[in-house]
């Protein structure tokens, strides 16, 4: 009782407001959360790699009208780590390999804490200049590293979604907003695509699923035969987008040839490069990624592969007027902000006026652990896809189903001397996927490739280790044994 009401002292004394703190709470809160954070850090290899409830049992627990009086904040915040965050995926154990996971840097995190604490609106150089000029930074170093040229430039996003929808705008106003404009993409391009060509206004049936070829790449004839069909027809071609790195697959679209075919029919190049695009600060992944430097935009998500708290996305154009030309928009209620001429704004890149500072955890990561930190970190993460492609075609028990690209690995249970229907083999693996949710500190999820229910391991965690993903391995061979003889 007596902590109690001290506490509600320190909430009360010499504000007069009932919304402020006294400084020594402010700091001891700090402390308590910080505390909270790093002893999760500590444990949480040794936890589940999920855990989860029902609807029914949440709300239970939390559905409850807002208290009159406030609670005691430590209580507030010990509720928060104990009883809400930790209901979820565990994006950052080293052993979830499901969908696209990462483990965001320290200075990551408290660069959010920083930003958060100085409430900057990083949407004009008057209300943030600092914070735009660290945009700046981190955007040139991107455009650097993928290799554009000085006249290219962009903005940091919620991720690559926002990425994809602020590029399709630019490129629908680049092509002059045409009727019956049509948009291309491969059939294993990621869903943000089409909702963002349906959210500029492109109809249903103007939205092109190319297929892919036996390695899931683009099918270049397939596009350029689509292409002439819809010229043909009266449609307008605005936008391909290539993929760098696919979610099922981490597969790279043949993108030095998609540039080509692009630039002689005058149409957009989108890389969607949010997965594997931070593959490029590596010498091998520069290789693998080579021609991305020639498309008009790229999208890439910083809190995927470059180990960054959510969100980080980016969007980088090459001709950064067609951002400006597609976003620029004259409001009264901003007229004060042409203070700085020719500096940026970066309300006028993208979808945004109100922003929070992206850039500041970037930077600080890379300035607190250096680059050469990070190329080794993405680096592992192709090593261990490697080593994980050369276990699985050792096994007798389990089945490539596509060759490790970047950091995902594709496979399923199908032993050697055994005959297995499709239809049973998907059974058999949609089992295998369901013991380890269940029976397994590990979290892994499947994907659809031309039919074939495949595991998928997507292995871009810098925590992660060898025995990580090779015991894991070894859960989905042990489980699947046991289905078998089953």
């Amino acid at each position: 009782m007596k902590r109690r009401s001290e506490t509600k002292r320190k909430l009360s004394d010499e504000t007069g407001n009932g919304l402020q703190m006294a400084p020594e709470l402010m700091l001891e809160l700090a402390r308590k959360a910080a505390e909270l954070l790093v002893a999760r850090t500590e444990t949480l290899p040794g936890e589940n790699a999920w855990d989860g409830e029902f609807r029914q049992g949440l709300e239970k627990q939390l559905l409850k009208d807002p208290p009159e009086a406030g609670r005691p904040p430590e209580e507030v915040i010990e509720q928060a780590a104990r009883e809400i965050l930790p209901i979820a995926m565990r994006l950052d154990h080293p052993r979830c390999f499901a969908f696209i996971p990462s483990a965001p840097t320290w200075p990551g995190v408290l660069a959010d804490f920083m930003a958060a604490g100085y409430n900057v609106n990083a949407c004009t150089w008057l209300v943030g200049s600092g914070p735009s000029q660290l945009e700046l930074v981190v955007i040139d170093w991107l455009r650097q590293w993928v290799g554009y040229p000085e006249s290219a430039g962009g903005l940091l996003t919620s991720g690559g979604s926002a990425a994809s929808l602020d590029a399709l705008v630019a490129a629908r106003e680049a092509a002059g907003h045409p009727e019956r404009a049509t948009v291309y993409m491969s059939d294993q391009s990621h869903s943000a695509h089409i909702r963002a060509a349906r959210i500029i206004g492109i109809r249903p049936e103007c939205i092109r699923l190319t297929p892919s070829d036996d390695l899931f790449r683009l099918d270049m004839d397939a596009l350029a035969q689509a292409v002439a069909d819809d010229r043909a027809a009266g449609f307008k071609p605005i936008a391909v987008c290539a993929n760098a790195g696919t979610s099922s697959t981490g597969t790279i679209d043949p993108i030095e040839a998609m540039a080509d075919y692009c630039e002689v029919e005058d149409i957009w190049l989108h890389v969607d490069a949010a997965y594997g695009g931070f593959a490029v600060v590596t010498e091998q992944g520069k290789e693998l990624l080579r021609g991305m430097e020639r498309a008009d935009s790229i999208g890439l998500d910083a809190h995927k592969w470059f180990f960054q708290p959510y969100e980080a996305g980016c969007l980088l154009v090459k001709d950064l007027s067609t951002l400006e030309n597609a976003f620029g928009v004259h409001h009264d209620i901003l007229q004060d902000t042409i203070w700085g001429a020719n500096h940026p704004n970066f309300s006028d890149r993208g979808l945004q006026l109100s922003r929070s500072v992206r850039a500041l955890k970037i930077w600080m990561s890379v300035q607190t652990f250096g680059m050469d930190a990070f190329r080794c970190a993405v680096a592992k993460g192709m090593e261990l896809a490697a080593r994980a492609e050369a276990f699985v075609r050792e096994n007798q028990t389990l089945e490539m189903l596509n060759p490790a690209s970047l950091g995902i690995v594709c496979f399923r249970i199908n032993p050697a001397d055994t005959a297995i229907d499709e239809e049973e083999l998907a059974e058999i693996n949609k089992t295998i996927l369901a013991r380890i949710f269940w029976e397994d500190k590990a979290f892994i999820s499947s994907t659809l490739l031309h039919g074939k229910f495949s595991l998928r391991l997507c292995i871009v965690n810098h925590t992660t280790t060898w025995d990580d993903v090779r015991e894991t391995l070894e859960a989905a061979e042990r489980f699947g044994r046991e289905t078998l003889a089953y």
